[in-house]
């Protein structure tokens, strides 16, 4: 288990440094020091590091997070139709076409306006990605 791998001293917990190479074993990337010190800083001001089963709950949110985003990014790729890396207006017509035909025109252009947070005519991943979150969280 990476937990004990990355506990090499046999503390019962892992340092900020152990979290850092436990990241990197489980998800190929050395964190942020803004995303370690998030967790360091959500961790029981008692203890001296990630207990397993603390460790045990932000991996199963970050596995969660990372599912939710290569969902994400499938839906916006079956809408990019053309591989370009944004979508354009007619992709959305053509994606809400298949998806709800007795949506207006109108309420179509109203979300692709929306979702264009830069009004730059395209919506990139990253518009796309903010506008999926947004829409779960007021859910």
């Amino acid at each position: 288990m990476v937990f004990k791998a990355c506990d090499e001293d046999h503390k019962g917990y892992l340092s900020r440094e152990d979290f850092k190479v436990a990241v990197v074993m489980l998800f190929g990337y050395k964190p942020s020091k803004i995303e370690v010190d998030s967790v360091m800083s959500s961790i029981n001001p008692n203890t001296s590091g990630i207990l397993l089963e603390e460790f045990l709950n932000i991996v199963r949110k970050k596995k969660e997070a990372q599912r939710y985003r290569s969902e994400v990014r499938h839906i916006f790729t079956a809408f990019d139709t053309h591989y370009r890396g944004f979508l354009t207006l007619e992709d959305f017509k053509k994606a809400f076409r298949q998806v709800a035909p007795k949506l207006p025109e109108r309420t179509v252009l109203e979300v692709f306006r929306e979702v264009d947070r830069d009004s730059d005519g395209h919506v990139s991943f990253r518009d796309f990605e903010y506008a999926m979150n947004y829409g779960q969280k007021e859910a």
